[in-house]
C-alpha cells in the first residue's frame, strides 16, 4: 500500500508491490514481486537528472510465533533473498566557471540490465480484520547489497532495495492480505 500511495503523491516515484505466502503450519514461504522507478532533477549549478526503472523479487521464510491463535494472526521473524534487474541514467551539464566563463558541457552516463542482490531480516505483524481479510506490516533490515555494474556510473538507487550510499538500509511495508482457504483432505 505504501508504494501505491507514493506513486500517487510523490512525483519522483512510480511503483507497486505484491506479496504472497504459503502457510506450512508455523513456517511461511514468502514471495514479494514489484516494480520501481525514480526520476530526480536537481536544479543547481550542475542541472543534473537521474532516472532508473526496474523490477525485483524477494523470496524467503517467515516463522510465526503465534501458533495457537485461532484467528491465524501472525507475529513473525524471517529472512529474505532479494534480486533486482534495472537500468539507470544520469544526465548532467557540467559548468566550467573557472576557465570558460560559465560554459557547460553535457555528460550522459547509463547502466543497462544491472543485476543486484541482497539479504533482508524481516519482522512483522498480521491481524485478521474481517472474514478472509488480514492487515499488517513488515519491517525490513536490508544488507549485503552486491551489483554487477561495469560502467563508470555506480548504482545510486536499486529497485526493491533503495539508496546505495550506505551499507545497510531499512524498509517498511503496510499490507492487506486475502487468505484463500484450501480444502482439507478428509
Amino acid at each position: 500500500m505504501i508504494s501505491i500511495a507514493k506513486t500517487q503523491y510523490v512525483a519522483t516515484f512510480r511503483g507497486w508491490e505484491m506479496n504472497g505466502d504459503i502457510d506450512f503450519y508455523r513456517y511461511f514461504l514468502a514471495v514479494d514481486v514489484g516494480s520501481w522507478g525514480r526520476n530526480f532533477t536537481q536544479k543547481d549549478s550542475t542541472q543534473s537528472k537521474y532516472a532508473n526503472t526496474g523490477s525485483y523479487y524477494r523470496v524467503g521464510i517467515d516463522v510465526n510465533f503465534l501458533t495457537k491463535d485461532l484467528e491465524k494472526n501472525m507475529f513473525f521473524i524471517g529472512l529474505r533473498y532479494g534480486h533486482s534487474i534495472f537500468s539507470e541514467t544520469y544526465d548532467v551539464a557540467l559548468v566550467d566557471t573557472l576557465w570558460s566563463a560559465g560554459s557547460s558541457q553535457q555528460q550522459y552516463f547509463s547502466n543497462d540490465n544491472i543485476k543486484a542482490h541482497w539479504l533482508e531480516l524481516t519482522s512483522g505483524l498480521r491481524v485478521k480484520i474481517w472474514k478472509i481479510i488480514w492487515m499488517g506490516y513488515t519491517a525490513r533490515f536490508k544488507f549485503g547489497l552486491s551489483t554487477n555494474e561495469k560502467g563508470i556510473l555506480l548504482p545510486s538507487d536499486v529497485p526493491g532495495y533503495g539508496r546505495t550510499d550506505k551499507n545497510t538500509t531499512w524498509g517498511f511495508n503496510y499490507q492487506i492480505f486475502v487468505r484463500l482457504p484450501l480444502p482439507k483432505k478428509q
